[in-house]
């Protein structure tokens, strides 16, 4: 590297020697001293260039990394879908923001280290860090658009770069380099900051209010529930939980402080009910249709959730449903179209077990119905999801035909991409929908008809998820990230 006192040279900060680490806290402390040594020298570089102009030389620092090699095919514990590789070699990752990472790294880390018996590496890659995500988390520093900083941005600091900020490593398309390294997670630093960055402009709240548990909805109406739900459990200080979030970083601790959220909501409102290590409830508001579901599963699956559950409204197809039955998918026609370059509509979505029973068992607990008598609100089976709201003022008699064909009992517009990306993405999924119109039956979804639906409806379908997910959360780890997710060769990490 050119020094930068010389033409054409580069200025970074100290770049020090990897190190071995054999013990999972030192290695997590060792990335934050890393990261936070990059970001304050891009920042300071960045805060004079654009007070004083551009410097003579290019600014440039780098992401740190985790590296670990083994050379043993010994026998791990295959109970477990994560935490070991699959075959003898090296295995690496860029990192960013290890402190809001730290207790999933804190785990990963620890599990490939005890799994193969061999210590983890820690220093910086070769990756350049992208200036704007540098000073993403600093209110005082903004990364003005192209041409108004009074000189060419790109010329003196490293953007975003979209040729290596992509799925390939979770779609299976990943390719390692000459070294033969394979990737250790999931996701890139790259592919991880570009989407923390999307999560804030769409959710208007800070990634490290989102929890572990997940929940999506299509309707305004289910945050009014949700906040109550939210003051309720303020008021109980057993429940565990500590705080309440909204956009804007809106926080209530007081079950009686007022919440002053902004009337001017994001496109994809999230809230946050929170306790310790994320283990809380998150609900995001989605909106209407399956290009708005891909958007939000895309950026909230690098938070490594521990689930996510679609809580929507359907169309029943079945003349024996009735308005406010219940729906839990078992599986799905995807017809919904956004995700079929990254997962082709012939991949199976298997229903994963630890899901459909905690939202069985919640729907049997709210309900206070059981066995056979459960039967008459809830059914399971197929969900089709649909790109089109208004396929019913088509000549629809092709697609009735393929639903009849594929048992569907109910259609929607987000479900299967939610699961759809749950499956891409390693993150455990359900669906559980509230039948709000058979338009089949002539019943259509009417402003009168509509109004009396949601008012006696929507509390008890958000009490089921809510406690669905409370279920799930008393569940060791290991049992609810099912060996369905994963592929013939996986990444350490989850």
């Amino acid at each position: 590297m050119v020094p930068a006192d010389q033409p054409g040279g580069v200025k970074t900060p100290a770049l020090p020697a990897a190190e071995d680490f054999t013990d999972a806290q030192h290695a997590v402390d060792r990335l934050i001293a890393l990261y936070d040594g990059a970001t304050d020298f891009l920042r300071a570089e960045f805060a004079t260039a654009m007070a004083r102009g551009a410097p003579p030389w290019r600014v440039r620092a780098f992401y740190p990394e985790i590296r670990l090699t083994t050379t043993s095919y010994g026998k791990i514990d295959s109970r477990l879908s994560f935490g070991h590789v699959a075959r003898p070699g090296t295995y690496a990752t860029t990192v960013t923001r290890p402190r809001l990472f730290r207790y999933y790294l804190h785990q990963q880390i620890g599990l490939v280290m005890a799994n193969h018996g061999v210590p983890v590496t820690i220093g910086l890659s070769d990756t350049p860090m992208p200036v704007h995500f540098a000073v993403a988390d600093d209110p005082t520093l903004t990364v003005p658009h192209e041409g108004a900083a009074g000189f060419t941005l790109r010329d003196v600091f490293d953007v975003p770069d979209l040729v290596t900020t992509n799925d390939d490593i979770v779609n299976g398309t990943f390719r390692p380099g000459p070294d033969g390294t394979m990737p250790l997670a999931p996701f890139s630093a790259q592919r991880v900051d570009y989407s923390l960055a999307r999560l804030s402009h769409y959710t208007a709240t800070d990634p490290e209010h989102f929890q572990n548990h997940v929940l999506f909805t299509n309707y305004l109406f289910y945050v009014s529930e949700f906040v109550a739900f939210a003051r309720r459990m303020l008021a109980t200080p057993e429940s565990g939980y500590q705080s309440f979030v909204g956009p804007g970083n809106v926080t209530i601790t007081d079950p009686d402080a007022p919440l002053d959220i902004e009337t001017k909501l994001p496109q994809m409102p999230s809230f946050h009910l929170t306790r310790p290590g994320g283990s809380g409830i998150t609900l995001v508001n989605i909106g209407i249709g399956p290009s708005n579901a891909k958007t939000a599963t895309d950026h909230i699956a690098v938070l490594r959730p521990h689930a996510w559950i679609m809580l929507g409204h359907c169309a029943g197809l079945r003349n024996s449903q009735s308005l406010g039955d219940y729906v839990l998918a078992h599986a799905y026609l995807r017809e919904d179209r956004v995700l079929d370059p990254d997962l082709p509509a012939w991949v199976p979505l298997p229903a994963l077990a630890e899901i459909q029973i905690a939202l069985q068992e919640a729907v049997a607990a709210e309900t206070q119905l059981e066995g056979y008598d459960l039967k008459r609100i809830m059914r399971t089976g197929t969900v089709a999801s649909f790109d089109n709201r208004n396929w019913e003022l088509r000549d629809h008699s092709g697609p009735v035909h393929r639903l009849s064909q594929s048992r569907a009992i109910a259609l929607d517009m987000e479900s299967a991409t939610v699961a759809g990306n749950g499956f891409r993405f390693r993150v455990p999924y359900g669906t559980l929908l509230c039948v709000s119109d058979k338009p089949l039956q002539g019943e259509l979804k009417l402003p009168g008809m509509a109004s009396a639906f949601y008012q006696t409806q929507v509390s008890r379908h958000l009490m089921i998820g809510l406690r669905a997910m409370e279920r799930l959360r008393d569940m060791p780890l290991e049992r609810i990230h099912s060996r369905k997710l994963r592929s013939f060769e996986e990444t350490a990490f989850l």
